[in-house]
């Protein structure tokens, strides 16, 4: 009897998940365009004039997000003078994929879609887990990268792991089982609180779910997707942070001394004191959502960074 119980709950939860994501999807659907790189179907939303005035600027969002915690506010705030290229990683968002897949890769395939658009150099901006994938887009592709913005970025392994719970979702069978079956039900309670916290100490704004879409990282596909990328990151950082000497385009790190998500001392200054163009901005009482913290000074850095690759002759001075 318990068995029979126990299949009829678990056939309730996946049908209550199935209804779920239908629901999600049409709340959220896409806005952009899609491009098919090898591995994945990329989602990618391009707004601003199409001649502004130095190189386009990519926003490229961390994990459990997708491009719309990138867009709000700091892409529309950007799209006002420049090109903004917004892109949900591989996988998030209404990006598709069809494996596992290593910051190099996802690199290559943003590289690719960047190729597509035709856009041969860009500012390259990007959050939390995305760092490392901003830096292995620097080290892999350095004639595409005009300048790096890392806000709240990982680059180092750090001491700990990445949650239990993404741990067990990423085991065989039972993985599986969980993000078909509760993992939206038990999402939708804790996703706001969840989303609160890591915006601490700072508040999040009323308006940040609907308008960020957050969400949809609750459908199974995503959050299965999403647990990948963090149980593998500390590989990935292990591998090519002894490489980061090797960068020559400009790199700022912008971080918050309070965020308790991505350490600043071991992730930020280490960077900026490895790299040979570096600039540190540690924000005091800021936590991990730096873009909605700041977003005034983050758009007035990477403008700093197009004039000056726009002008390189009278920024040196």
């Amino acid at each position: 009897m318990i068995a029979v119980a126990l299949v009829a709950t678990l056939a309730v939860l996946a049908l209550a998940t199935r209804v779920g994501v239908f629901f999600l999807e049409r709340q959220y659907p896409p806005t952009g365009q899609f491009f098919d790189v090898t591995g994945a179907r990329l989602h990618v939303l391009d707004l601003g004039p199409r001649d502004a005035k130095g190189p386009p600027i990519v926003l490229v969002h961390g994990a459990s997000s997708n491009l719309g915690t990138m867009r709000v506010p700091l892409g529309d705030m950007l799209a006002n003078r420049h090109r903004v290229i917004l892109i949900d990683r591989p996988g998030h968002g209404w990006s598709t994929r069809s494996e596992k897949l290593s910051p190099a890769l996802q690199a290559k395939m943003i590289d690719d879609v960047l190729g597509q658009l035709k856009i041969e150099r860009a500012i390259i901006v990007v959050h939390s887990l995305a760092g490392v994938l901003g830096l292995r887009m620097a080290l892999d592709y350095p004639q595409r990268v005009a300048g790096l913005v890392s806000l709240a970025g990982v680059a180092y392994s750090w001491p700990g792991g990445v949650g239990t719970y993404n741990a067990v979702v990423t085991t065989p069978v039972i993985g599986p089982l969980l993000a078909y079956t509760i993992t939206l039900p038990l999402g939708l309670l804790l996703a706001e609180p969840g989303t609160r916290g890591v915006f601490a100490p700072q508040a999040m704004p009323h308006d940040y779910m609907a308008k960020s879409a957050v969400p949809l990282l609750l459908r199974p596909r995503e959050f299965l997707a999403n647990a990948w990328d963090l149980v593998t990151l500390k590989a990935a950082v292990t591998e090519q942070s002894p490489r980061y000497g090797e960068l020559q385009m400009p790199v700022v790190a912008i971080t918050g001394d309070a965020d308790t998500t991505v350490s600043p001392e071991i992730h930020s200054r280490r960077l900026i004191e490895t790299v040979s163009k570096g600039k540190l901005i540690l924000l005091p009482g800021v936590g991990h959502m730096v873009q909605n913290a700041v977003p005034d000074l983050v758009v007035g850095e990477i403008e700093k960074l197009i004039s000056a690759d726009t002008n390189p002759t009278a920024a040196s001075r």
